[in-house]
């Protein structure tokens, strides 16, 4: 099918135009809003966190509650984000020298201002993904693997991790690349994605899976930040799991197994979040909150003058 078209609208003319791969299911895994070629090799990004920190979880990870949603973020670097990185680091004898992803600055702005007022630089552990990598040195550490050279392809943790990936997207991994943080990235299609988040929140109480969804669902805000779009999404739909990942990628699943995953091609993330919102809508997923979600306002000398909306059919 087609790739659905995202308009940006200034002024009443449409400025630019994005285009969305979407792949929907229904709570019995049967595709209900496909578009686009959704079956061929993608970048996941960010939004394989969830996998990744279940095959931690399944290898002893010693993380519940908001700790556990942490280690599947692309977290904002808030003040409790970077406590919490520090708290799972110190309950296993390591500090954020440890830490293998690249130095870097809060995504939050309030909080990357206090650490230029406070002449901070930027460090490993501001970094959005250093509470994946925390926990990615915490499964080490209980397992007697070696910390150095976590990031590996055929470290023990990253063959755990692959192994897991396969497993739930019920694909081989076809290519295997390095995101932004240094670790392994796994190619996978989209629809693989879809299988595989739908199996985390119906799983059985008390499973691993099931023990990541309900953490990152219970704890939205440790998943990404205070006041980002999934968080606001989770918050709206109770039941609802959403991860996004870089260059505009996003996967969701609800209590049920609907479930689904978007991808705008050129990787513009003003687009992201009303596709999101059409493709939790496709499914019946909505709520009065998603309205101000549903279109981004687009801004002309401070004020608002257009929007980025879905094109209607």
């Amino acid at each position: 099918m087609s790739e659905l078209i995202v308009e940006v609208v200034r002024s009443g003319f449409v400025e630019s135009v994005h285009r969305a791969r979407v792949h929907v299911v229904n709570a019995q895994g049967s595709p209900v809003l496909v578009h686009g070629d959704t079956e061929s090799l993608t970048s996941p990004r960010s939004a394989m966190k969830p996998l990744q920190a279940l095959a931690m979880a399944r290898r002893g990870l010693p993380l519940e509650d908001e700790l556990l949603a942490l280690a599947c973020a692309s977290h904002s670097g808030e003040s409790f984000h970077i406590d919490g990185v520090r708290k799972i680091l110190a309950g296993v004898g390591l500090d954020e020298h440890a830490l293998g992803c690249p130095e870097d600055m809060p995504l939050d702005r309030a909080s990357r201002d206090r650490v230029v007022r406070e002449h901070g630089a930027p460090a490993r552990i501001y970094m959005n993904c250093s509470g994946k990598h925390a926990a990615m040195l915490a499964t080490c550490a209980v397992n007697g693997w070696p910390t150095e050279g976590y990031l590996r392809p055929g470290h023990p943790l990253q063959r755990a991790i692959r192994a897991t990936v396969e497993e739930l997207t019920g694909e081989r991994v076809a290519a295997t690349g390095v995101d932004g943080c240094g670790a392994p990235l796994f190619f996978v299609s989209m629809a693989g994605v879809v299988r595989a988040f739908r199996r985390l929140p119906v799983a059985a109480p008390g499973s691993p899976e099931r023990r990541i969804a309900d953490a990152m669902r219970a704890h939205p805000q440790w998943t990404s930040g205070t006041a980002r779009p999934e968080a606001e999404l989770m918050r709206a739909i109770p039941g609802l799991l959403v991860k996004v990942g870089a260059e505009a990628f996003n996967a969701f699943a609800f209590s049920d197994g609907r479930a689904g995953a978007i991808k705008i091609v050129d990787g513009g993330d003003r687009a992201r979040t009303p596709v999101t919102v059409a493709a939790l809508r496709a499914v019946g997923l909505d709520a009065p909150e998603l309205a101000g979600l549903a279109t981004m306002p687009l801004f002309g000398g401070g004020e608002p003058v257009g929007e980025i909306r879905v094109r209607q059919a």
